[in-house]
């Protein structure tokens, strides 16, 4: 039954890549290089595949009844991950389902950010509008714009 199995996968996959071989061969012929280089590296992908045995043991998993309820075992499990967060969500309002980072407010016993190198306390000179254009003034001054 191995050495049939076996076999069989030999000659599915190397069916599929002289197929692939023979559709990269006719592109090469009408000067698609790109073209028919791409099809020949995917024509040889299921013969690498049966080589290394990856295909095997694909055939193997999907007939064990083992492996496909360990599947299903871990489709409950995502299962179960999602409805509780749903579960969590449920009972808030719409202010409190905000990520946590975003719900925190800084307090008022904080004390003020530090400020880089170079700046002080007191605010910029602002112009009429109220926008403070001094950083840019001297970002352009520096370039030399």
């Amino acid at each position: 039954m191995e050495d049939m199995l076996t076999m069989t996968i030999y000659a599915v996959c190397g069916t599929l890549t002289a197929a692939g071989l023979w559709f990269a061969a006719r592109a090469m012929r009408r000067r698609r290089w790109a073209a028919g280089l791409r099809t020949a590296a995917v024509a040889l992908l299921p013969m690498g595949l049966a080589m290394t045995g990856v295909v095997k043991f694909v055939v193997n998993m999907t007939v064990n009844p083992v492996a496909w309820m360990g599947f299903g075992v871990l489709g409950g499990a995502v299962l179960l991950m999602l409805v509780a967060g749903l579960v969590e969500n449920r009972g808030r309002a719409p202010a409190e389902r905000a990520p946590r980072a975003e719900r925190r407010k800084p307090s008022a016993e904080a004390p003020p950010p530090a400020l880089p190198k170079g700046r002080s306390s007191a605010p910029a000179a602002k112009s009429g509008d109220g926008e403070d254009f001094s950083e840019i003034e001297e970002i352009l001054k520096k370039h030399g714009i």
